[in-house]
């Protein structure tokens, strides 16, 4: 059955019918008589997400992989990344092997290594025993190994080597995001420079903002080839500093993430990330040793809503940071968007924005 409904499209919001052909979108019909207030928008792309279901990507096991991308799936995140966190190289290489075929087949679109080349001062729950300096020959040896699996990769660029980490990134195709870094806003501009064209969870595991020491966080944002993640989630962000975001450099240049653990979808209590314990209660994930914020609990759906029903983002711009921007970055020209010919990605949601099914590639894997 074709969905039907108030169509979020690139052109606007259309009342009617997602005209398909077998995986392909290959048209959007209006029809006023269409009734309800059910919304059809784009499946979610979420480009930073360690996990869920008590599942895990960060120990590099396909099928911990499976169980978290099934679980994200019907929770509306049509396209992923696994993101790992700061690790030894051969837990990392590890996890392209075991992930490269999930690849392949479409299960995952990509790996995002959040690290390990991070900032000690601002580490967050990246365990600091795996932090080091970036290392030419080991990411050569990483992404030759990925056969262009990996995708992303978050660095400080304060570190030493982090310019010509970042430069060599972006020579092989792999998108270099700053992030988990007390750099100023120099340094952060000439990682941008040397081709940076992301931020990892923006004003999270960076140096706050100030006046007369604007940091990272004005860096990236007052950057324009810079997209920003930000973690739509009040435990991370109160949701009026997403509404600035929005406003300041507008949802073409935000991706919402979840940085979503294994706990998220199970019961609260004791977890682990990245060999370190971390404890859930009242929805956040902290770490058992400090007290930092480890990663979140919530879905891509609840990001949406958050950013709608919290930070008062339009319906248009939300599928715009759900879904269009992440797509873009990630240089997929087939998801992202309700248009004709790209892939039957969608989601029906409800009035308050509830998801109530989920199509992949045209068929229906979720119904309320």
């Amino acid at each position: 059955m074709s969905p039907t409904g108030n169509i979020v499209t690139p052109e606007g919001i259309v009342r009617g019918e997602v005209l398909l052909d077998e995986e392909r979108i290959v048209g959007v019909q209006a029809d006023a008589t269409v009734k309800g207030d059910t919304y059809i928008v784009p499946g979610f792309v979420d480009i930073h997400c360690h996990g869920g279901d008590g599942a895990s990507y960060t120990v590099g096991d396909a099928e911990q992989a499976i169980v978290a991308a099934e679980f994200h799936l019907r929770h509306g995140t049509t396209t992923t990344l696994a993101s790992l966190v700061s690790s030894p190289k051969e837990l990392m290489l590890q996890a392209i092997e075991a992930f490269k075929p999930l690849v392949d087949d479409g299960i995952l679109a990509g790996i995002h290594f959040e690290g390990p080349y991070l900032a000690s001062s601002r580490c967050g729950a990246q365990n600091p025993a795996f932090l080091r300096d970036p290392d030419l020959d080991e990411l050569a040896e990483l992404v030759d190994a990925g056969a262009g699996a990996v995708k992303m990769m978050t660095i400080a660029p304060e570190r030493a080597g982090a310019a010509e980490a970042i430069a060599y990134l972006a020579s092989r195709g792999v998108i270099a995001s700053i992030g988990h870094t007390d750099a100023s806003y120099e340094v952060a501009k000439d990682g941008v420079a040397a081709g940076a064209t992301a931020a990892t969870h923006v004003f999270n595991g960076m140096r706050p903002v100030g006046h007369r020491d604007p940091g990272p966080v004005v860096a990236v944002m007052d950057s324009p080839s810079v997209v920003c993640e930000f973690i739509v989630d009040p435990v991370h962000l109160h949701m009026g500093t997403v509404s600035f975001a929005v406003n300041a450099i507008g949802a073409d240049r935000i991706a919402a993430i979840t940085d979503a653990m294994s706990a998220t979808g199970m019961p609260e209590g004791e977890y682990e990330l990245g060999g370190l314990r971390v404890k859930v209660a009242d929805g956040a994930a902290r770490l058992v040793e400090g007290g930092s914020i480890a990663g979140s609990t919530i879905t891509m759906i609840d990001a949406f809503r958050n950013a709608v029903h919290g930070a008062g983002v339009s319906v248009e711009d939300a599928v715009k940071m759900t879904a269009t921007t992440p797509a873009r970055l990630l240089g997929l020209s087939d998801v992202g968007a309700v248009t004709h010919g790209l892939r039957a990605d969608l989601l029906e949601l409800d009035a308050e924005l509830n998801l109530r099914g989920v199509m992949r590639a045209g068929v229906w894997v979720h119904r309320a």
